[in-house]
């Protein structure tokens, strides 16, 4: 499916309750095409009333029979009717990812569509096995009286899901799929950029089966929907993916009102090079961590450390392929990099590509927006020896950028790359398992990749150190994220 043909397939409404609608205020707002930087649609803009609306029947959803007594083994076939159908219309959801997102097609497909039904899939097993434990107990009173106890993992309540703009789709399932799995009933808020898939993969859930009101989607901005999602009574549970900066608002809020929640949040990850890497190993992964998906994505590796002995080769060369890389929009073939998702970000990145210059940034290649009407930002690989100084060393950009530092002894780089507030990944790049060990075991980070970058699976736990998040997405410990547990105490 090619633009002209997805424009026609656009649904702008909030889905609640099983039915799309408008924002009860009439409100909408403008969502773009940022390869050509013309706006696509207008989109319902909920404010309080709408999330209030979409509260109230998502809590009635998880209190009706349909739900609450479900089996498990239905809620399993439902997930897994739902990947089926994302996969059924996986050319009609990744050509409105690329549309309004931004990303090259092929990424689109493999994935926002491919990974959406593998996690899916994936969580839908766990639906089956959720389970609790059985306890001796060794009270003695009153006497003659023995107890018998058990724990049982129960739903958390009604969830509020907030996800980010850079793998629309991808993120709203890394969300729904373990809430849904556990019996929780969700209200999805889309970022105000990317709405569009959201709003489609409620109307297939709806189609696979799942009663009205268990998935609800409230498209609106983050400073009145997201906002009053987060502060509503009736949410049990908030998660949200997105920057530091909001989610210290939403932590703080979520703290004043004793509401559980978990984030994932920023990242500035050092990808280390080790003497022993065999060069053209390293320069294609550097180049893959940091331009995968332009940039935009929290584990980017946009910190390169390499000996310095091996600087001038490695990181000429992941500058040589970044100037080879052609932009362009992501329904074209040839494009190897598509647009930033909006002209606010384009220009944030742009600025600080500009800040870093002035602090004494050399700029290898790149250094600006690339001409056009669309939101592109030329690769950028920027060398400093003074690292501290450098604002593009400790600031996540999310854009298109590297800043390349030498290094010369081991000491010295495992302190720089600790040196952040962040904490969410990392790659070692070597041919010695020694040597990988020795600085995984000393990386202050969620996740340390050795020889590859940016890689997730479902089954693997995913999160954040220090400021780069709480809690972690995927894997068994997803299920502690959306349960409580119920302690049984039986007297006999």
């Amino acid at each position: 499916m090619q633009r002209m043909e997805v424009l026609k397939s656009i649904r702008t409404g909030m889905f609640i309750g099983g039915e799309l609608m408008a924002a009860r205020s009439g409100k909408t707002f403008a969502v773009y095409d940022p390869a050509a930087g013309v706006e696509i649609a207008q989109v319902a803009d909920g404010d309080s009333e709408d999330v209030g609306m979409a509260v109230d029947i998502a809590k009635h959803a998880l209190e009706a029979d349909a739900w609450r007594r479900m089996p498990p083994a239905m809620r399993e076939r439902l997930l897994l009717k739902l990947a089926d159908l994302v996969e059924a219309h996986g050319d009609e959801l990744a050509a409105l990812e690329t549309l309004n997102q931004g990303k090259l097609l092929g990424f689109s497909k493999m994935l926002e569509v491919g990974g959406s039904a593998q996690w899916l899939r994936y969580m839908a097993g766990w639906a089956t096995k959720i389970e609790g434990s059985t306890l001796d107990l060794s009270l003695g009173f009153p006497p003659g009286v023995r107890y018998q106890a058990s724990t049982r993992r129960v739903p958390a309540g009604v969830v509020a899901a907030i996800v980010p703009w850079n793998f629309p789709l991808l993120m709203a399932v890394w969300k729904i799929a373990p809430a849904l799995a556990c019996g929780c009933t969700v209200v999805l808020k889309p970022a105000e950029e990317t709405p569009l898939t959201a709003i489609r993969l409620a109307e297939l859930a709806h189609q696979a089966g799942f009663p009205p009101g268990v998935l609800n989607v409230v498209t609106g901005r983050g400073e009145t929907a997201g906002a009053a999602l987060v502060c509503h009574p009736a949410v049990s549970k908030v998660t949200f993916t997105g920057s530091t900066e909001v989610g210290r608002i939403i932590g703080a809020q979520c703290g004043a009102d004793i509401k559980r929640v978990s984030l994932e949040l920023g990242g500035k990850s050092p990808v280390i090079v080790l003497d022993d890497c065999d060069p053209r190993k390293a320069i294609e992964g550097a180049a893959s961590a940091v331009f995968f998906n332009h940039g935009q994505v929290c584990t980017a590796g946009s910190r390169l450390y390499v000996p310095r002995a091996r600087f001038d080769e490695i990181v000429g060369g992941v500058a040589a392929v970044a100037d080879s890389l052609v932009l362009g929009s992501g329904f074209d073939e040839r494009a190897q990099m598509g647009p930033l998702v909006s002209a606010r970000h384009r220009d944030k990145v742009v600025g600080m590509i500009d800040e870093g210059r002035a602090q004494g940034g050399e700029i290898l290649c790149g250094g600006g927006a690339a001409p056009g009407d669309g939101y592109f930002v030329k690769p950028t690989v920027v060398a400093n020896a003074f690292c501290e100084p450098l604002s593009l060393v400790r600031k996540e950009v999310f854009g298109p950028v590297l800043v390349a530092m030498p290094y010369d002894d081991l000491d010295e780089v495992i302190a720089a790359a600790n040196a952040s507030e962040y904490g969410l990944g990392a790659s070692v790049w070597t041919n010695q398992l020694d040597k990988a060990l020795a600085v995984v075991d000393r990386i202050e980070a969620g996740t340390v990749w050795v020889n590859s970058h940016n890689m997730v699976d479902p089954a693997l736990p995913f999160g954040g150190f220090k400021a780069s998040g709480v809690g972690r997405e995927h894997g068994k410990a997803i299920i502690d994220a959306y349960t409580e547990t119920r302690s049984i105490c039986f007297a006999y």
